[in-house]
């Protein structure tokens, strides 16, 4: 045998023909799969006490003895893991290129129907043709989607996983399983010179009659399969770079144990006087530039912590960063992007500030081709940057909560009794009301806006609107 890996793991689900694939596995001379060696309800298989001298009790309080067990066996080692099995185990193997990928699936209505069989008759393996139990599935619409979706999440993060990593993995189909030459390719795959002459059928399958007939209501079965949108069509393409958590722009206060989450293109400015106010303090005097090690220990002063964020209509946000950064050339103002974005994309604006000759419609033009940018830009066609500053919310979101996601997700047209209401929480008797943001200068949103305008931004913006649930901007 090849030392190509040092152990295989084989990422499967329940019904898939797993066991088959373990039987055929175990029948290749040098080859031994150990069942599954990390379900939580048992080791190996049902009835089983150890697996190469190491007991349940002994895998659960350091499961990474047992990998390293059945790394050291002779010959070469592996085990079948479920998307529900000690996910520790599971970082281990993705993260260890020696360690073989095998990744079985099957039709997941197959699949569905099989457990369903199964969990009605008891009867999860067979042998012997003549004490095969008859029954048949329920099949639930919500309960098969719920199954789809677990499944389709598991095998995105393993493929995810294998990419970054610059991994791959042995791909079977549950049909590829029947076919002895797909078996001894994977014994190959392995490392292995063995080979098998004929698979090992003591397994039979259990079901083989058409799906439809092992379903006690095909009709609603049928129905509810028309209803799934199998290929994802109603996804939103998402082609943002993923952003992290942003710790260092976090603003703590000084005494209250309060943290703002700013989202860049929001109320920053507002919400971070406020914030100071509490404690009677100036905006400078917040707590900001932390590191996890800070933060973390931030909180652990302040037991009883909250933290918030703001978020802005997404038509008020892209005009206001369109002002504040790209438009204007003062404090703040994005002077290369502005150049790059006059010279190459043609935006319509003076070289310097506008001045008495930039009227209403000047206004409009520009920021329509501002808006035909941020298209491009966020569908990723463009060699400028997403800026955090008109990133979706969405995605900035996403990136505090690789740290930790905020406890209250409050809009701009609340804050003003959400806020005070917030402070009173944590022992203000009294709070003091955010001040309103500054209008957009030198014209305001709803100087320019109209259906069209409102149309371009919630098709940039779309997850925006459909995840936070914001409505047309309306001027107030």
């Amino acid at each position: 045998m090849r030392n190509l890996f040092d152990y295989f793991i084989v990422l499967a689900e329940m019904r898939t023909g797993s066991n088959f694939l373990e039987t055929n596995l175990n029948a290749i001379p040098g080859l031994t799969c150990h069942g599954e060696a990390f379900n939580p309800h048992f080791i190996g298989h049902p009835g089983r006490e150890d697996i190469l001298g190491i007991s349940r009790e002994a895998r659960d309080a350091d499961p990474a003895r047992l990998v390293e067990a059945i790394r050291s066996q002779p010959g070469l080692g592996g085990f079948r893991f479920f998307h529900d099995h000690d996910p520790r185990v599971l970082e281990i193997a993705l993260s260890d290129p020696r360690c073989a990928k095998i990744v079985l699936t099957r039709n997941p209505l197959d699949s569905y129907v099989s457990w369903k069989i199964a969990q009605e008759t008891g009867q999860w393996k067979l042998t012997n043709v003549k004490r095969r139990r008859d029954a048949l599935a329920v099949f639930d619409g919500a309960d098969f989607a719920s199954h789809v979706s677990r499944l389709q999440q598991f095998q995105i993060r393993i493929l995810n996983r294998l990419q970054t990593s610059g991994q791959t993995a042995f791909y079977l189909a549950y049909e590829d399983l029947q076919t002895v030459e797909v078996m001894n390719g994977l014994a190959k795959w392995l490392g292995s010179d063995q080979r098998i002459e004929a698979l090992d059928r003591s397994l039979k399958p259990q079901n083989p009659a058409p799906t439809h007939e092992k379903v006690a209501n095909p009709d609603a079965m049928q129905a509810a399969l028309a209803a799934i949108d199998w290929f994802d069509l109603a996804r939103t393409p998402n082609f943002e770079p993923r952003r992290g958590p942003a710790i260092p722009g976090h603003l703590a206060a000084v005494q209250t144990p309060l943290l703002y989450l700013p989202i860049r293109g929001g109320p920053l400015t507002e919400v971070s006087r406020w914030l100071a106010a509490l404690d009677g303090v100036a905006d400078s005097a917040l707590l900001t530039g932390m590191n996890r090690r800070d933060l973390n220990q931030w909180k652990r002063e302040r037991p009883g912590h909250r933290s918030f964020t703001v978020l802005r209509h997404p038509a008020a946000r892209v005009h206001s960063v369109f002002c504040e950064r790209i438009l204007s050339t003062g404090p703040g103002s994005y002077a290369r992007i502005r150049e790059t974005l006059r010279r190459h994309f043609r935006l319509p604006i003076p070289r310097d500030m506008p001045g008495a000759g930039y009227d209403r419609q000047s206004h409009r033009r520009a920021f329509v081709a501002f808006l035909d940018f941020l298209r491009a830009n966020l569908a990723g066609q463009t060699a400028l940057r997403v800026d955090a500053a008109w990133c979706t919310q969405a995605q900035a979101l996403a990136g505090f909560a690789e740290y930790a996601a905020p406890d209250h997700l409050l809009r701009e047209d609340e804050i003003a009794t959400a806020l005070p209401a917030l402070a009173r929480s944590l022992g203000h008797d009294t709070a003091p009301v955010p001040p309103r943001a500054q209008g957009d200068r030198p014209f305001a949103l709803a100087d320019i806006h109209d259906e069209d305008i409102e149309r371009r931004i919630a098709d940039i913006y779309r997850q925006d609107y459909l995840q936070f649930g914001f409505g047309p901007w309306a001027h107030g």
